[in-house]
């Protein structure tokens, strides 16, 4: 592909104020009408149905503001973003920003489930229990086990929930005291160290190989000890590169007395290929906001889908969905159960967009997911490694799963230009900051792309032009990446200011008691 058929690319530039900071006394952005003299007489006030412990002192401290404002303020502010259906986002290495069909957005808008109320008696919410109980079987089917929560509120919270459930265990083993440790890997999602910490674990992290890239067999058996709790480890890590011994440390961590949980937030290329039970896990989550197509964030948001064998069932957070053949309940008699992880049933607007979806695809459709997913990858590997200053890391494993790491180190070397100088400059010809992968960065100067089962051969054509474009650029003037992005509407942000804790503030109120005690000085 040639220079010139580079998409030209500019976004919208508005000096907008934050919401807070517009409207005027008095505006109003609809005018409720005066309740008629009839009605007034029969209800009385509303503020006497209020709680006296639940009504405010004074009104809340909201934004005067009329309706055009509002949607000029938030269209101006979406034509200054990025996002899955404006641009290519392949560079959102373990995300899997996959394409979200729309039908499913508007099952989750339909009245009869939005007017659903989490308090409701399960004799009047039977359809979305149903729902949610096919689901699980769905993902026991997927997985290979045998009951399923979906209470997390995301990944990390999936991981946490195994974690609590490990600890549960071995408490009521009487060994909790004994077994302390939990074993990870470097290249595994940094929630699996960060979450058994949280718990209450040691974390001990296993390193790669340097010709394979994976963990050794004789390195988990040097940390394997009358102290390991358990293995919690995602396969593929967040190179795409699979652990095929991963049923071995599974064995040695069993033989062990440790339980094992599966990270399968990287599934997008095992559906139907490779599954948690088979490979001797204990437990397993996913993440529902990814793999199995429903947005992320503020779009979704999230929900982390946490499975175990029926030995282990009796830990799962309550309540449980059951079928008795006839109705579905809610089952909170789990004697062993590590609780509520999240108040009510979890997001379950995010399950019934993944239900639609697997429906949709059907078992053959799931497999052919995962192996359009595996080509994408290793199509996009042949065209990234003929780019100037890219190599792939541990070069000697030639295939890649979801994703795979790369480095600009080459690059650094030769020009001075860095990876996250390279991201930015990416912005400006439309397409999304890539992620650089999570630290400590084992690859040095990496970049993590992930292409999934959502892009065609011309976006992925297009994503690797734009990184030869400015591979190039940055041997031919390096100060045109350095100073970037200069095509979009944020200019480059001063990082350092984001770790002094005096110069951020991360709510409204935040910022304002900060800037009250400056003396009104606002930065």
């Amino acid at each position: 592909m040639s220079e010139s058929k580079m998409r030209r690319y500019h976004a919208h530039v508005w000096e907008e104020p934050i919401i807070m900071q517009m409207g005027s006394e008095g505006e109003r952005g609809i005018a409720i009408p005066i309740t008629e003299k009839e009605i007034r007489e029969t209800v009385g006030s509303a503020q006497s149905y209020i709680p006296a412990g639940m009504s405010r002192r004074r009104a809340a401290a909201l934004p005067q503001i009329s309706q055009p404002h509002v949607l000029r303020h938030y269209l101006r502010l979406s034509q200054q973003t990025l996002g899955m259906a404006l641009n290519i986002d392949i560079g959102m290495g373990t995300c899997t920003m996959k394409y979200s069909p729309q039908v499913n957005e508007e099952l989750v808008r339909l009245p009869q489930f939005t007017d659903l109320h989490p308090f409701q008696d399960e004799d009047t919410v039977q359809g979305i229990l149903q729902i949610m109980y096919e689901f699980s079987r769905m993902m026991c089917e997927i997985s290979g086990m045998d009951e399923f929560t979906f209470q997390p509120g995301g990944g990390a919270h999936g991981i946490y929930t195994n974690a609590c459930m490990i600890r549960k265990y071995h408490a009521l083993n009487g060994e909790l005291n004994q077994r302390d440790e939990i074993i990870s890997t470097i290249f595994s999602h940094p929630a699996d160290a960060a979450c058994p910490a949280t718990a209450g674990f040691k974390v001990v992290s296993l390193y790669p190989d340097p010709e394979t890239g994976l963990p050794g067999l004789e390195a988990l058996k040097a940390a394997v000890s009358k102290r390991t709790a358990g293995l919690m480890i995602t396969n593929p890590e967040d190179t795409g590169i699979f652990n095929p011994m991963i049923d071995e440390f599974v064995d040695i961590v069993h033989e062990a007395g440790g339980l094992c949980a599966y990270d399968q937030a990287n599934s997008n290329a095992l559906f139907g290929i490779a599954r948690a039970k088979d490979a001797g896990f204990d437990m397993c989550h996913f993440n529902i906001h990814k793999a199995f197509s429903s947005p992320h964030g503020c779009m979704g948001p999230a929900c982390g889908a946490v499975g175990t064998r029926k030995e282990l069932a009796d830990y799962l957070p309550v309540p449980i969905v059951t079928f008795d053949g006839a109705r579905y309940h809610l089952d909170y008699n789990r004697k062993n159960s590590i609780g509520k992880v999240r108040c009510f049933f979890g997001n379950v607007e995010t399950i019934l967009r993944a239900y639609a979806w697997v429906i949709g695809m059907g078992p053959d459709g799931l497999r052919e997911v995962s192996e359009t997913s595996i080509i994408n990858t290793n199509y996009m590997i042949k065209k990234i490694l003929s780019v100037r200053g890219v190599t792939m890391a541990y070069p000697k494993q030639t295939t890649r799963l979801d994703q795979v790491r790369f480095s600009l180190e080459t690059l650094r070397e030769d020009t001075g230009v860095t990876t996250n100088d390279v991201a930015r400059r990416m912005i400006d010809f439309g397409v999304q900051e890539y992620f650089t992968s999570h630290h400590p960065w084992i690859v040095p100067e990496p970049f993590l792309p992930e292409p999934c089962d959502t892009y065609s051969k011309e976006d992925i054509d297009y994503w690797v032009e734009v990184i030869r474009h400015v591979c190039e650029e940055a041997y031919r003037n390096p100060e045109t990446v350095k100073t970037a992005p200069h095509n979009h509407a944020i200019a480059k942000i001063n990082i350092r200011d984001l770790d002094d804790p005096d110069k951020y503030a991360m709510t409204w109120r935040a910022y304002m008691r900060k800037s009250k005690s400056r003396g009104g000085k606002q930065r």
